[in-house]
């Protein structure tokens, strides 16, 4: 089994140019499905196999959402074997991915994002640095692990845009707004104060090196119980802002989806139902017959 994850994960690497993000997922997902297998052989493995598989994972109480990503990761992994004629036949074909509840994304409202971007007081480089990553993230609408692979040269302060490195190592440019480049701005400026190690980086730890997507998220955290706000939100939280906001201010749908970088329009459009939530509790409070 090992034998063909590797071959696998190598696919993913040198053709697919996937992310760390998914060839990490991909190879927890096959070493799970491996330790199932234990000494049986792959060639052997058929839809009855993974129904037992799944079976297995439904009596270890994971989620359906957990459940379809390894399914997923399994079907990727299947047909790769099948084409490349590890395997006489793809055995996933027959195994159906249990239908999802549609999850709508947490965001806050404009008011609890600037509480939120204005919470770092401190005018150390620490505190500027904080304030400079609150600013990108909603500016920009990145993901975590685009803003942690920033770079100095990435920043147009000219231009107003920035280049990011997307999911799949897709690269792509966004606007940023001027409040987002002057935080950056002076936080670059008192960055001579921490011995860089890393000269290329924007946004680096006490040590000089270029923060983790952990750090981060850590940062962020900090941020979000200091200001108290009650939703359960996440650091992606500030992405799902940026768009519900840009939607609700008119921005099309084809637009939104170019800025935040999604290969698919379908996966924008979870955004419209946000907005579409809130038109109608705003309906429903204020018509005297909804």
């Amino acid at each position: 089994m090992q034998r063909y994850i590797d071959k696998f994960i190598n696919y993913l690497k040198v053709e697919k140019n996937a992310s760390r993000h998914t060839i990490t997922n991909y190879s927890i997902d096959l070493k799970f499905f491996g330790m199932f297998l234990g000494e049986n052989d792959i060639s052997g493995v058929d839809h009855l196999v993974l129904r037992r598989f799944l079976a297995e994972l439904r009596s270890k109480n994971y989620s359906k959402r957990t459940i379809a990503r390894k399914l997923a990761s399994l079907r990727s992994f299947f047909r790769f074997l099948y084409r490349e004629g590890y395997m006489k036949t793809n055995p996933i074909t027959a195994i159906q991915t249990p239908k999802l509840d549609k999850k709508l994304p947490v965001f806050l409202d404009v008011n609890n994002v600037i509480k939120l971007i204005q919470s770092p007081t401190d005018d150390g480089v620490a505190g500027l640095r904080d304030r400079a990553i609150l600013e990108t993230l909603y500016s920009a609408g990145i993901r975590v692990s685009e803003l942690v692979g920033l770079d100095i040269n990435d920043i147009d302060f000219i231009s107003g845009v920035i280049k990011v490195l997307g999911k799949g190592s897709r690269q792509r440019v966004v606007p940023i707004g001027e409040p987002a480049l002057a935080a950056i701005r002076k936080y670059i400026g008192k960055l001579n104060e921490w011995r860089a190690k890393n000269k290329d980086a924007v946004f680096l730890n006490k040590s000089g090196r270029r923060l983790t997507d952990r750090s981060i998220r850590r940062i962020i955290n900090k941020y979000i119980r200091i200001c108290g706000i009650a939703e359960h939100i996440s650091p992606h939280s500030l992405r799902h802002s940026f768009a519900t906001h840009l939607l609700d201010r008119g921005a099309d749908l084809r637009s939104v989806q170019e800025l935040l970088g999604h290969m698919n329009l379908s996966t924008t459009q979870i955004y419209t139902h946000v907005t579409m939530e809130r038109l109608k509790s705003v309906y429903d409070k204020a018509h005297p017959r909804a």
